[in-house]
């Protein structure tokens, strides 16, 4: 996994549920955290790891992590387009914002405007 992410959807159900694998995974392909083990996508810990390895795994974490306000701060943080996941809410949070665009102009689009 560490030279192809991708093959965690072929490896074995207790390898998925193996944090340092699955990290090894999603450093290397952020789409890997699609075929982790679910209990790991609900881990706030394990998921803050990996969105620090990847910007890009917050696509597949549990969407409620996506309400948690620390967490999508550190998330758009490291990756801007973090915030077109993001609730509503926080899509209209200044901080939030402010911290997207800091990184990439373009995450404007993905703010709520309303």
């Amino acid at each position: 996994v560490a030279q192809d992410g991708m093959a965690l959807e072929y490896a074995d159900e207790s390898l998925k549920r193996d944090r340092e694998i699955v990290l090894a995974a999603v450093a290397q392909e952020s789409d890997a955290l699609e075929y982790a083990d679910e209990g790991l996508k609900r881990d706030r810990d394990f998921i803050l790891a990996a969105v620090k390895e990847n910007g890009e795994a917050c696509e597949w974490a549990d969407e409620s992590f996506m309400r948690d306000r620390d967490f999508v701060l550190t998330a758009v943080a490291r990756y801007s387009r973090a915030l077109e996941f993001a609730d509503d809410d926080l899509r209209r949070d200044r901080d939030v914002v402010l911290t997207a665009v800091a990184h990439d102009g373009n995450a404007l689009r993905h703010a709520n405007d309303s």
